[in-house]
């Protein structure tokens, strides 16, 4: 099946999220692979239906044509025809202002963009749109020429919060960078300032990459970024020379180190922190909108990132690609003893006051590897766990799982498999429970005949998927 406007193949298109209903328009993303082995491949698009009668009212162009605003970020026509840099996120709407908020991903390939020298508008931008017309009212690029498959992976969080005695109606979005970006959702103006930054240059061949970066200024990093010989893993003086001499065949540096070319017996592939996986990723951040305090799970997964020309010119005609199925080419950096090569935590939970930017506490969640063989001896405190987990806020609690070792970050049958309630004031552990298996979804919480339910998906490797629910106990009844 063909789509006679585009002339793409549908089944390259798939859904991985709800769609959003702002007024009355049904807002639609699409997801598409990001890490094609072609040059020209399906484009990202945004579409809006008519609620009542599913007629396509709009369309917007993620990559856009032609004659359309953005098209000269694209520095040729065959650069505008890399592909995706689609929505596979939720969006975000608010029905007061009309407008819908839509967080972009990476073009196509993720990871060298030779054949699409140029900024790339709207790849990696948090788009505000007109939920009526689809017209753009502002956008914002957090990666220029991306080239480190920094999808934004979470929708936009709306919030109305007073800086400095001045209301806006804000949005935040979390990010696999492990930046929070802050605008007024009205205008797109950043509330706190955001700084281009210059970054590493690539020295990959017939690689063109956007010499300088977005950096918010506040609020600051909520997770590891870049690596130094001063983020390794030291617990043993065994364990820190481990990890020197691990580092020593790879190229380190700050956020936005380019990948580099894997070719030749000196060459030494890059390590990226964050990795792919963030940061933040699927799961997102839970806002209270009583304090405008927003609690952010995240984690610390780097990557190695090395390029070398397609195995096989007739199935890629890319100069340079990633392979994510061969070990030279894209898999998280781990010691070989299996023990992540940076400090912990791992795995976080961090609460930021949007109100001020401040960042009110951090806590590692979850036990993470500390029973390990080279660990256990030495009785460490929880040192944080890898996985894709959701914050569910209440009026005093914030309650936050172990993340599954279905998940690729998790090292299978590794960790902890907890439930737990965090008092929101400071970040401590005020009660958890075991669980069969991590936590695979998001939890939620409802109300039925006056008792207070929390159900969730839990799932691991060798363990089938299943449903959990906790309820409080039952209401006393009333005296006679």
């Amino acid at each position: 099946m063909l789509d006679a406007g585009q002339g793409v193949r549908r089944r390259q298109y798939f859904w991985t999220s709800a769609p959003v209903v702002c007024g009355d328009v049904i807002v639609l993303g699409e997801s598409t692979s990001d890490a094609w082995s072609r040059r020209r491949n399906p484009p990202g698009m945004i579409r809006g239906y008519d609620a009542r009668t599913g007629a396509l009212r709009w369309r917007f162009n993620i990559i856009p044509e032609p004659d359309e605003f953005g098209f000269d970020t694209w520095e040729s026509a065959e650069a505008a025809q890399a592909g995706a840099a689609n929505v596979w996120t939720w969006m975000s709407c608010d029905q007061e202002l009309g407008m819908v908020y839509a967080a972009t991903s990476t073009p196509s390939n993720d990871w060298y963009g030779g054949h699409r020298p140029g900024k790339g508008l709207f790849a990696e931008s948090i788009l505000a749109l007109d939920a009526g017309s689809g017209e753009r009212r502002w956008h914002f690029q957090a990666v220029h020429h991306g080239l480190w498959d920094f999808d934004f992976p979470a929708p936009p969080v709306l919030a109305d919060i007073v800086v400095d005695g001045t209301a806006i109606k804000a949005l935040a979005q979390p990010s696999k960078q492990a930046f929070l970006y802050v605008f007024d959702r009205e205008t797109g103006e950043p509330v706190w300032p955001i700084v281009e930054l210059p970054v590493p240059p690539s020295d990959v061949p017939g690689e063109q990459a956007w010499p300088t970066q977005p950096h918010p200024t506040w609020p600051l990093p909520y997770d590891l970024q870049g690596l130094a010989t001063s983020d390794l893993i030291d617990f043993t003086p065994e364990l820190r020379a481990m990890a020197l001499e691990y580092v020593s065949q790879y190229r380190i540096g700050p956020i936005f180190q380019p990948p580099t070319l894997i070719e030749g017996p000196d060459a030494k592939p890059t390590i990226q922190v964050p990795g792919a996986v963030g940061g933040t990723n699927w799961n997102g951040a839970a806002l209270d909108p009583e304090t405008n305090v927003l609690y952010l799970p995240s984690v610390t997964v780097p990557a190695i990132l090395g390029l070398r020309p397609p195995p096989d010119p007739a199935r890629s005609n890319l100069r340079y690609r990633v392979d994510l199925s061969e070990a030279d080419g894209y898999e998280w950096a781990t010691l070989p003893n299996g023990l992540p090569i940076t400090k912990p935590p791992y795995g976080r939970l961090t609460a930021i006051d949007l109100d001020t930017g401040e960042h009110l506490w951090m806590v590692p969640n979850g036990d993470g590897p500390r029973d390990h063989p080279a660990l256990a001896h030495l009785d460490l405190p929880p040192l944080g766990q890898r996985g894709r987990v959701s914050a569910l806020v209440t009026k005093t609690l914030v309650f936050l799982a172990d993340g599954s070792d279905a998940m690729p970050v998790q090292p299978e049958g590794s960790g902890s498999r907890k439930f737990r309630a965090y008092d929101k004031a400071n970040g401590d552990v005020v009660w958890e429970m075991e669980l069969p298996a991590g936590v695979s979804g998001a939890p939620m919480t409802y109300l039925h005949e006056g008792r207070q339910y929390i159900v969730m998906a839990i799932s691991g490797a060798g363990f089938e998927g299943e449903l959990v629910a906790l309820a409080l106990p039952e209401p006393a009844a009333a005296a006679p």
